[in-house]
């Protein structure tokens, strides 16, 4: 499962998991502005970085990395992406940096040179494997469980479930749409040979073609012709380079269409999904246009 795009679109939506992963109260969620961040002219990329909101200059910087295999070189880059991003932006609150470790095991064995960083009460590590089940806890951290659950069975019973709360506790139609999708997405990395429309019905999901937000966004009619790759007819309008027939033509006709399902209301991740694309080149395709 690629994990990275997981948790940030989770923290992305539900932050206040975050801070009750980590022990705090969910409420401090409020002071903070999440985001990925890229540090210029190198090739260090931070996978998340909860940065205080302006009313509130005494909560520390969140600097967050979830890894989920081994590598030698983890705290070295990890360390190395802290005080580079402490050196390129200044900032003036205090910082942490908070570990997610899919499991014990992925955490580098030697740590001699990084010890004292390690134990400052600065730094903090997570290993999700010994994460503790709570019965009574939030959404984010349901979803949290699900994504390290190893049962398929249990996994799928749990997004289920899942889906019912989304639906009973979240009024917002865009919002419970991007957590229904999340957790589908959740339960088709771990279903790996079943196709979209298997999982759809395994876990209920039928929220996001239900939803106002889903009949709202056509594109000159039928988006489900989108969906299966094909676009019928001209999106708003005359597009240079149109595209015919299917959505598996060339990437710049892809990269055409991008700016006209933002413009919707897509998010970033849904648009990757229905083009076929990689979140980085629809953030690229929006540079360019």
């Amino acid at each position: 499962m690629e994990t990275d795009p997981i948790f940030y679109r989770l923290f992305k939506q539900q932050p206040s998991c975050f801070f009750e992963l980590i022990g705090r109260p969910a409420s401090e969620a409020e002071a903070y502005d999440f985001s990925s961040v890229e540090l210029k002219q190198t090739a260090f990329r931070i996978d998340g970085l909860f940065i205080p909101k302006a009313e509130f200059p005494e909560m520390p910087l969140n600097l967050v990395e979830v890894q989920f295999y081994s590598d030698k070189k983890f705290y070295a880059n990890l360390f190395a992406e802290l005080f580079l991003y402490l050196h390129q932006n200044n900032p003036a609150q205090n910082w942490r940096v908070v570990v997610i470790f899919g499991r014990r095991s992925y955490e580098p064995k030697e740590l001699a040179p990084y010890q004292a960083l390690l134990n400052s009460p600065q730094v903090q590590r997570i290993y999700l494997d010994e994460l503790e089940a709570v019965p009574e806890t939030s959404l984010g951290m349901q979803i949290v469980q699900l994504i390290i659950e190893k049962r398929e069975a249990s996994a799928a019973e749990q997004a289920r479930q899942l889906v019912v709360q989304a639906r009973q506790d979240m009024t917002d139609d865009a919002e419970r749409a991007e957590v229904v999708d999340l957790i589908e997405t959740v339960v088709l990395y771990k279903f790996s040979k079943l196709s979209r429309e298997e999982v759809q019905e395994m876990i209920g999901v039928n929220e996001f073609k239900q939803s106002k937000l889903y009949q709202d966004i056509k594109l000159e009619g039928k988006l489900e012709g989108l969906m299966e790759g094909k676009l019928e007819g001209k999106l708003e309008g005359k597009l240079e380079g149109k595209l015919e027939g299917k959505l598996e033509g060339k990437l710049e006709g892809k990269l055409e269409v991008v700016p006209q399902l933002l413009s919707q209301g897509f998010t970033v991740e849904q648009t990757a999904q229905i083009l076929g694309l990689t979140v980085e080149q629809v953030r690229q395709g929006l540079q360019e246009t």
